[in-house]
């Protein structure tokens, strides 16, 4: 029996499984007599209702019946009784209900019948018992969920009335024997609503001390869940930036992310129109003095303390105090520690905000720069006081205090604060009389200055425009060294976004305009940064010899940063490698060096080469202590959006994923994208490839985003992966050598180099060419496999191109040498058919270094041994396929290895013992219920899951087990030991 139609959302539920699995385990005790009511507490707009509406939704689909009843605001003529009326109403509507309704006459009063007493006491007692008579009667037929929302609005009565049921009737234990209540009562308010003397406290209070009542409160969204969902509700994803501000700003309020996703495609700004009226009402009931303290605060800021907003707001103390306890009450301000007053929520304050006249705007600020200057000038508040002074129109004052701001921020390791008031102090430079200006710098050292924190931040293409400002900055008669210091600068920026040919254009000029004698500083940094832009066009003579001329330089004059910047580079030129214990040995130098000089790039540039040499070298467990350190000192040094730390992130998101720790690594990356939004394709790349392996082709959809914007090579990389590989999975060998065709071509160098990527994308697209020639081959269609085999013969070459000639020369370590053998064995497989040899040698290749791919392969082995008649080999194989692709939740991998069981009628027959491992340890719950007997509903009922996901595990253990029934599938379990005989209670 089921009250109300099915739910259709158009909002997504993210972030709420904590919440919907208390209230869903509430309804399933009172499903089983154990009647409940939770009092479900949240701000406006965090997303009350919307859980509501998916936990009814789920109780109706379970059979449960769900009134739902709504207070509204009435103002003072509020209806008596209206979510109950509401309620009764819905059942009136409802012929199934019509029985039940006329055994109780007295609510016809609810229903219009009547007048409704509520003075009299015996007919308001009638009433009420009527009202509890009624649904226990229907939660006797089937189980009752009773909701109710918005009771901060609830009238007088309708308050009475839950007091009443909530106190006496439908939570009350049956006397007598009675069937148990199967019913729960689900309401929720507005916990921001509730000033101190509103009507719903004293009852609130009340009902939490009642023993079958809970309170549960809905707290903000963490930003992650947050930034889900602003993901999730627009079709073409937005830019992360976007995504990070609607985050800040919405904080944690799922409505106030919603109106802000909505206002994107209108001009950007303040906050929407529809949501500053609702902002607004609680502020326009206020006293005009409560209003005016408001206003002062919100040109403060989110805080402020309470003796700087007496004195800007000008009112004796008590006057003051009246009106902050006003705007307490109605909990628009929140009182902090210190002596601080905050707005609840930042969005209130914006809207206060833009209420504001022009004029009384900038006397405002004004009036809280003087205010600020005129105390300690701690270099914390000098960011307030360049604020200020500038929306006051104070530009000299402003300036000077946006400089001490930059300062401030690049002291703590703040670099996209430092960024920011540099780029505050450039926009004010023009407008400022010279006269007024700091001394002892100029736009161009400024913005040079602004091209370095934007590096720092992450802001790649931010500091290389920055820089290109500078360098047009300069004059005829600039000084040489600035001159030179502005093109290497340059040069470095142009190296991180990938643009080589312009980075070693631009070295080649900076190292031209100094000369190297005498020796000077100036001179080392460029020829460093001409050193690393000639190794990646391919100069490698120019770069050997420029280094070790400058690695004797920076040791003569005692230059550690510079020293070590040079043997980083020199690790990879004189050809030890990062990847040898030689070569490491010189990198933990150049670190030790790099960290007395107190240089973190330089010392983050020589950690993340010792984790990327364990890394290709094979040795993972030992790349991940090193990625762990650079990021740790990166986040010390405030620089983890910095290159070296972001390819860091990737690399222990990527370890993690080739260890099989696929749900550590999707929840480390979830975390820091709520924390780092802007990483692309670093932080996106590991899961996207866990998403794709566990069967969710959105993934593919997901990648192509990372080609949008300006060029990326690592959002590149991780799109032609997740494509190519989305591509074969489907059948498609034409899109599959497409994007791996693509994808090389964007990412190999000036040089001609292929990047070390191209032998997994061969390897990939190589999986579907050899499928089709295969189809092709047993269709007959000896050209058309011919074709493909032709393709792959093609492929096979890149792929050992790659791994044979990679980026700086040398041959690729253990995991190129693994893909290799798999492009290899594929290529075979297009040619001639499958090869246990060449399979095997893929297998071994990637032990230890992809568990998945180390499964890929195996499952391909397994096909191999198949076609060579070796069954016992291939069921082996196939059962270790088996556990890892549960093990890693690999949905497409499983389902590959289920159809080649199928078509080769592979039954593999495990030893005792090794069956329980095959079961996972829900299968093994749901076993042995199966031995006690339990029916599929039983077994559904007692674990908590529905009767079709009961069903599942069932068909689930008969397979694994090779059981044609229940019966025997217990009698296999019993004689493999996989249970044993529960002991009976004993009298």
């Amino acid at each position: 029996m089921v009250g109300v139609p099915q739910i259709s959302f158009t909002t997504p539920l993210v972030g709420r499984e904590a919440e919907l699995a208390r209230l869903t385990g509430v309804l399933e005790h009172a499903r089983g007599g154990a009647a409940r009511a939770v009092l479900i507490a949240g701000d406006a707009g965090v997303g009350k209702t919307r859980v509501l509406d998916e936990v009814a939704d789920r109780a109706a689909q379970a059979g449960t019946t769900v009134l739902t009843g709504h207070c509204v605001d009435l103002g003072d003529v509020g209806l008596p009784y209206l979510p109950f009326t509401e309620i009764l109403g819905v059942l009136a509507g409802d012929e199934r209900f019509a029985s039940v309704l006329a055994a109780h006459p007295v609510l016809d009063r609810l229903l219009g019948g009547g007048t409704v007493a509520t003075r009299h006491a015996d007919a308001r007692l009638r009433l009420f018992e009527g009202v509890a008579a009624l649904l226990v009667e229907l939660a006797q037929a089937a189980p009752l969920l009773l909701v109710l929302e918005d009771l901060h609005w609830a009238d007088q009565s309708s308050r009475d009335l839950l007091r009443f049921l909530l106190s006496r009737g439908i939570l009350q234990h049956p006397a007598g024997g009675a069937p148990a209540h199967r019913l729960a009562v689900f309401a929720s308010y507005r916990a921001d609503d509730l000033h101190r003397r509103h009507p719903l406290r004293p009852l609130l209070a009340e009902l939490v001390r009642l023993p079958a009542v809970e309170r549960m409160e809905l707290r903000p969204l963490p930003d992650a869940d947050v930034a889900r969902l602003v993901r999730a509700l627009r079709e073409r994803p937005l830019p992360d930036a976007t995504v990070h501000r609607i985050v800040e700003r919405a904080e944690g309020n799922a409505f106030y992310a919603e109106e802000l996703v909505a206002a994107t495609d209108t001009p950007a700004g303040g906050v929407p129109t529809g949501l500053v009226d609702v902002l607004l009402i609680r502020f326009e009931q206020l006293s005009d003095t409560a209003q005016q303290v408001l206003r002062t605060a919100a040109v403060a800021g989110r805080r402020v303390g309470h003796d700087l907003l007496r004195d800007a707001v000008g009112l004796p103390e008590a006057e003051l105090e009246t009106a902050l306890r006003e705007a307490v009450e109605r909990q628009l301000l929140v009182p902090g520690e210190g002596g601080t007053y905050s707005f609840r929520h930042a969005l209130a304050r914006e809207a206060v905000y833009a209420d504001l006249l022009p004029g009384e705007r900038a006397r405002l600020h004004g009036a809280f720069a003087r205010l600020l200057a005129g105390r300690d000038r701690r270099a914390g508040n000098a960011a307030e006081r360049a604020h200020h002074y500038r929306e006051s129109h104070d530009l000299p004052e402003a300036l000077a205090a946006s400089l001490e701001a930059a300062d401030h921020a690049q002291r703590v390791g703040a670099p996209a604060e430092e960024l920011r008031h540099v780029e505050a102090a450039l926009d004010l430079w023009a407008a400022v009389d010279a006269s007024a200006r700091p001394a002892g710098t100029d736009t161009v050292t400024l913005t040079l200055r602004a091209s370095a924190a934007a590096a720092h931040a992450g802001e790649l293409h931010r500091a290389v425009s920055l820089t290109r400002s500078a360098l047009a900055g300069l004059g005829q008669d600039a000084d040489l060294e600035l001159a030179a210091r502005v093109r290497y600068t340059l040069a470095g920026n142009l190296l991180n976004v990938d643009s080589l040919t312009a980075a070693f254009a631009h070295s080649s000029e900076a190292l031209a305009l100094i000369p190297a004698e005498p020796p000077s500083a100036t001179w080392l940094w460029a020829a460093a940064t001409h050193v690393v832009t000639a190794r990646q066009v391919g100069d490698n003579a120019a770069a050997l010899r420029t280094a070790r001329r400058a690695l004797r330089v920076a040791e003569a004059l005692g230059v550690d940063d510079a020293r070590a910047d040079l043997l980083i580079s020199l690790v990879a030129l004189e050809g030890s490698g990062r990847r040898t214990p030689e070569g490491r040995e010189r990198l933990q130098e150049a670190r030790e060096l790099a960290r007395r000089a107190g240089n973190a790039p330089v010392e983050l540039r020589a950690l993340f080469n010792l984790a990327i040499g364990c890394f290709e070298s094979g040795d993972l467990q030992e790349c991940l202590p090193w990625a762990t350190e650079g990021l740790d000192r990166a986040r010390r040094s405030g620089l983890l959006s910095a290159p070296y730390p972001r390819e860091m992130r990737y690399l222990r998101l990527l370890v993690q994923y080739t260890l099989g720790r696929w749900d550590e690594c999707v929840r480390e990356a979830a975390d820091e994208a709520g924390v780092l939004p802007a990483a692309g394709g670093y932080t996106a790349g590991p899961p996207l490839y866990v998403a794709l392996a566990r069967g969710d082709f959105g993934a593919a959809e997901r990648a192509r985003t990372l080609l949008e914007g300006p060029f990326d090579w690592m959002g590149t990389l991780v799109a032609g992966i997740v494509l190519t590989d989305a591509a074969a999975l489907r059948g498609d060998p034409e899109e599959a050598v497409r994007w791996m065709r693509s994808t090389v071509e964007a990412l190999t160098d000036a040089a001609g180099t292929l990047p070390h990527v191209t032998v997994r994308l061969a390897a990939l697209a190589l999986a579907a060419v050899a499928d089709r020639a295969a189809e092709l081959r047993l269709t007959g269609d000896e050209e058309g496999a011919r074709r493909w085999a032709d393709t792959a013969a093609g492929l096979v070459e890149q792929a050992r191109e790659s791994a044979g000639h990679g980026e700086g020369g040398m041959s690729q370590g253990p995991e190129g040498q693994a893909w290799l053998a798999r492009a290899e064995a594929e290529r075979g497989r297009a040619v001639s058919g499958p090869d246990p040899a060449a399979w095997a040698a893929a297998v071994a290749g990637f032990a230890h270094l992809d568990a998945y791919e180390h499964a890929r392969c195996r499952l391909r082995l397994a096909e191999a041994l198949l076609a060579a008649d070796r069954r016992e080999e291939a069921a082996v194989e196939a059962d270790a396929v088996r556990r890892e692709a549960d093990r890693l939740g690999a949905t497409l991998l499983r389902q590959r290895l289920d159809d080649l069981v199928r078509r080769g009628r592979l039954t593999p027959a495990p030893a005792a013992g090794d069956r329980g491992s095959v079961l996972t340890a829900r299968e093994r719950e749901v076993l042995r219920l199966l031995a006690l007997g339990r029916s599929n509903r039983q077994i559904g009922e007692e674990l908590f899951i529905s009767v079709k996901t009961a069903s599942v595990h069932v068909s689930n253990i008969l397979a694994k087990l090779s059981a044609a029934s229940r019966t025997e599938a217990v009698a296999v379990a019993y004689r493999q030991g996989l249970i044993t005989a529960e002991p009976t209670a004993s009298g």
